[in-house]
């Protein structure tokens, strides 16, 4: 239980990756605040899993590209839990749409969600963790897609590099104060983002013969890279990104 006592926050956190998350790190010892904006059933459930393992557990309703939403997330952990330890900025879209495609309101909605909340989630975090004292964690889901092109998904892949200068650059900012900044770069994962593909027999098998593993990722070994940044375990990595791509990005030039 590496994470007894410890207080953390996942946006988008009652699906995919970010569920995958809360329980990663619930089975650690840590209180979650699980931050969603649809599927009240789902966070419940989910709720009582966490509780099940023998931790605290809230549900916050909040729109993390306001960041009067994502101010509610964090007072909501100090207000439940008293702390706030680790911030896991999770919540992501994408539109699927090339930059010849991409309309203004396609645009704003992918860079809210993705990275502004991720900007603002990071600096409420940092501020919480520096007034108690003590340090914390931050961890951005970014995607190999922060550094390797997407075309066709033109908008997702500016918000994730957007999300490697952040960490980047937060992380030095912050390295004073002990808050750890660290992104996780995942490849093709078994989510509801990837549904339509996993559903489509040809694109499956095409995606899959691109990844050297020759499968997609399942949303728990994400989950556990997270858990292990953390923990005590990676407390001197920061301002960096750490893949989890089966070995995509070496194999092939873009998907």
């Amino acid at each position: 239980m590496t994470l007894q006592g410890k207080v953390a926050v996942v946006t988008g956190g009652n699906s995919g990756i970010g569920k995958a998350v809360v329980l990663a790190l619930a089975a650690q010892g840590a209180n979650i605040v699980i931050d969603y904006i649809a599927d009240e059933q789902a966070t419940e459930s989910l709720e009582q899993q966490v509780r099940a393992l023998g931790d605290r557990v809230i549900g916050v309703k909040a729109d993390v590209s306001n960041v009067a939403d994502l101010e509610t997330l964090v007072s909501g952990a100090v207000n439940a839990f008293g702390r706030l330890d680790i911030m896991v900025n999770n919540a992501g879209i994408e539109t699927r749409t090339s930059v010849l495609e991409t309309t203004e309101e396609q645009y704003a909605k992918v860079l809210d969600i993705n990275l502004k909340s991720a900007f603002f989630g990071t600096q409420l975090a940092a501020r919480q963790m520096i007034a108690q004292g003590g340090g914390g964690r931050i961890i951005n889901m970014t995607s190999v897609h922060e550094d390797w092109p997407m075309p066709g998904n033109t908008a997702y892949c500016v918000s994730k590099g957007g999300m490697r200068m952040l960490t980047r650059t937060a992380g030095v900012e912050l390295a004073a104060h002990g808050i750890l900044v660290v992104g996780v770069g995942p490849g093709a994962v078994d989510t509801p983002i990837n549904k339509a593909t996993v559903a489509d027999p040809a694109q499956l098998q095409k995606l899959d013969g691109a990844i050297p593993m020759g499968r997609l990722a399942q949303p728990e070994e994400i989950a556990s890279i997270v858990a292990f940044l953390a923990g005590p375990g990676a407390s001197y990595l920061t301002a960096t990104t750490v893949f989890a791509d089966g070995g995509l990005m070496q194999s092939s030039p873009g998907l």
